[in-house]
């Protein structure tokens, strides 16, 4: 319950109603995107705040950073922290948690489901029937899946669940890493460029941030073999939207399968108009079940950080 000294959270953007739920019983919250002059606001109630809460999409910059001066720590509802400015949060003794190890199963899930859609037409198959065209003339022919080359490029927990789903299709796994696993029957490649000439499918499950900006770019597309996907449910910086859009157009490669973009919600209208492209509102973890082990996960943390007990999500 709240007391007359309450612990206090900032929250950044909207979370789900059960975790707002929660975070207002146990402590004092402030919501900082109702606000009309948030810097304002913050100059007013900043120095109440020791905790932030924030989503992995949103993050937090370093001119709110600034403001908090008892802040000691950001809970990140998500994975990512690329929206986070890590240098501030280190220098000045913060603390950062995600929502480590919740996402997996999802993420990869939908990195499988962009890749069955995108080989196989569904989308196009879905339409096809829906508008009547199925009575009129033969549907196109589509992609195999099964048996053909996967590379994964990032192979964290998230690139590994994902060659776990592709071995069900007995698709021979490719990936590359900073480093090789000791583990599981795949095959290293040295570099990103040698993983996206030898895979019929580069998925892209590598994090984000500023030195991975714009990786996979037109040199990458030059490589991949011409009937080749790209399927990304990393983070959309990762990929040069702009490259990206001239190799659809010209047949550099065969379609993408996107999740994630550079500037969201905000798609591209050459990527809107293209068949050869699935697209998806940034949804990879957004079912019932992970939503809720996420808000979860995310209270713990900082329930833990008013108790000044360890926290379960810590990162480096």
């Amino acid at each position: 319950m709240k007391t007359a000294n309450p612990n206090t959270v900032l929250l950044i953007a909207p979370v789900v109603d059960g975790l707002l739920d929660k975070l207002a019983t146990e402590f004092q919250v402030y919501r900082l995107y109702e606000q009309a002059d948030p810097l304002a606001f913050l100059q007013q109630v900043g120095g109440e705040v020791q905790a932030v809460v924030t989503r992995g999409d949103i993050g937090v910059t370093r001119a709110v950073l600034e403001q908090l001066p008892k802040l000691g720590l950001v809970a990140v509802f998500g994975v990512g922290t690329d929206a986070v400015d890590l240098d501030y949060t280190r220098a000045h003794n913060i603390a950062v948690t995600i929502t480590s190890g919740v996402l997996t199963n999802d993420v990869a899930d939908l990195a499988m489901g962009l890749l069955l859609s995108g080989a196989r037409q569904l989308c196009q198959g879905d339409k096809f029937v829906r508008n009547g065209q199925w009575l009129k003339q033969a549907p196109a022919l589509a992609t195999q899946v099964s048996g053909k080359r996967i590379g994964i490029f990032g192979m964290g927990n998230i690139g590994q669940a994902i060659a776990r789903r592709a071995s069900g299709f007995d698709m021979e796994i490719l990936y590359t890493d900073r480093k090789k696993l000791n583990h599981g029957d795949y095959q290293w490649c040295a570099d990103l460029h040698t993983l996206a000439h030898e895979s019929d499918f580069l998925v892209i499950a590598a994090s984000g941030g500023a030195a991975n900006r714009g990786l996979i770019d037109a040199s990458v597309f030059n490589v991949m073999p011409k009937h080749a996907w790209l399927i990304n449910i990393a983070r959309g910086t990762l990929v040069d939207e702009k490259a990206l859009i001239h190799a659809l157009q010209g047949g550099v490669i065969a379609g993408a399968a996107l999740d994630v973009y550079e500037d969201e919600p905000n798609v591209p209208v050459e990527l809107i108009a293209m068949d050869n492209v699935v697209l998806q509102p940034h949804v990879a973890s957004a079912t019932h079940e992970t939503r809720q082990r996420m808000s979860e996960v995310v209270f713990n943390n900082v329930a833990a950080f008013f108790d000044r007990a360890p926290l379960p999500n810590a990162i480096d």
